[in-house]
């Protein structure tokens, strides 16, 4: 009987673990596919939306063109999951169980955790706030805009020096950047705590285009009557534009599940195993020790997809998730930077730098348009 392989969520983490199965089970798997949404989109691809570069509808792949031996894709909400009979059910009124079941959701935002948020900021984390904003920029022309992180753990660490570095590459080029103000606010003591040179070279890019860098410091509540962004230690900050990461945690389904502990899964790190037997869980969903990034998800859905590839075929079981991941930071006209890090192979995280240029420029292309071909055949 072919391995009847339940995948929640098609995100980095879904499509590399059914990618895998597909290619080396071939008729030997069954894999079903679920995800609520119309399509994938990077999570660096925000950025274009956020800033006009690109529609939502451009960078968006659509799920409809995934065609893989062994894989059906049901485009469908998930309203319950059993993990113990490894069983969900959806808003379709169907119901799907399988020999393993894998959560690969991500994160939802937590809105109502910050006071204010949903009434007077704007987030740019998702592909539908990227593209709210994109409508706000251009009515922008003088004041403060800041740039804040509400919560950690967060997705895509970098992704808010990012933003701040392109919002003032966006206003330079609009001939306002005089007459605004650009604060970052984020609950770290360095843009990215585990590679010190990574955060040296953004905070000399924060203070070489005079961006004001606020650290260990969270978004607590937005205060629109008076147009004031407070900050955890009571503290305020003036703003007139404002681009939040909002406090991250489990969908309420997995919540809802019993599987979570403190709002995400917990996970062997070293499997990606739930405290469920054949339940795993990946991504941005589970605590494993590494951020919420892509990258990372790729790692870990690969991981598990080694470790079914096995089972089924009755091999050595693969190497531990190692933990290991490069993210690409947009540096606005000094092109792309790159970290690469690792989070579980020693004491402590580390992190190497490779500074802006023009080949890691290409480079973060050939990592999109590559997966895009792996994933959806493009």
């Amino acid at each position: 009987m072919p391995l009847r392989v339940l995948v929640l969520g098609a995100g980095f983490g879904g499509l590399e673990l059914t990618t895998i199965l597909s290619e080396e089970l071939g008729d030997d798997v069954e894999v079903t596919l679920i995800d609520k949404g119309e399509g994938f989109t990077f999570g660096f691809a925000k950025l274009d939306v956020l800033f006009g570069h690109k529609t939502a509808d451009a960078v968006r792949l659509p799920y409809a063109e995934i065609s893989k031996p062994g894989v059906r894709f049901v485009r469908e909400t998930i309203t319950a999951i059993d993990p113990a009979a490894r069983r969900v059910t959806t808003d379709g009124g169907g119901s799907y169980d399988g020999d393993v079941l894998v959560v690969a959701l991500g994160a939802d935002y937590d809105f109502d955790h910050t006071p204010g948020l949903a009434e007077h900021g704007n987030e740019f984390y998702s592909v539908a706030g990227a593209a709210r904003l994109a409508e706000l920029l251009p009515s922008f022309t003088a004041g403060h805009a800041v740039v804040g992180v509400c919560a950690a753990p967060f997705k895509c660490p970098p992704a808010p020096s990012e933003a701040a570095l392109l919002l003032h590459e966006h206003l330079l080029a609009r001939g306002v950047r005089d007459a605004c103000e650009i604060s970052i606010v984020i609950p770290f003591g360095a843009p990215v705590p585990p590679s010190p040179e990574t955060s040296r070279a953004l905070v000399a890019a924060f203070a070489e285009r005079d961006i004001g860098f606020v650290a260990r410091r969270r978004v607590a509540s937005l205060d629109g009557a008076r147009s004031a962004v407070v900050l955890d230690d009571g503290s305020e900050l003036p703003y007139d534009l404002f681009l939040g990461v909002p406090k991250h945690r489990a969908p309420d389904v997995v919540i809802a599940s019993g599987m979570t502990v403190d709002g995400y899964v917990p996970v062997d790190s070293a499997t990606l195993a739930t405290s469920y037997p054949g339940v795993y869980a990946v991504g941005d969903v589970a605590t494993v020790g590494v951020p919420k990034a892509g990258v990372f998800a790729e790692g870990a859905g690969r991981v598990v997809a080694r470790q079914l590839i096995a089972q089924a075929r009755g091999g050595e079981p693969p190497a531990p998730y190692d933990g290991l991941g490069s993210c690409y930071i947009e540096f606005g006209g000094e092109g792309v930077a790159r970290v690469d890090v690792d989070f579980l192979s020693g004491p402590s995280p580390t992190g190497t730098f490779q500074p802006p240029s023009e080949a890691l420029t290409i480079e973060k292309q050939h990592f999109g348009t590559s997966r895009a071909a792996r994933w959806f055949g493009r």
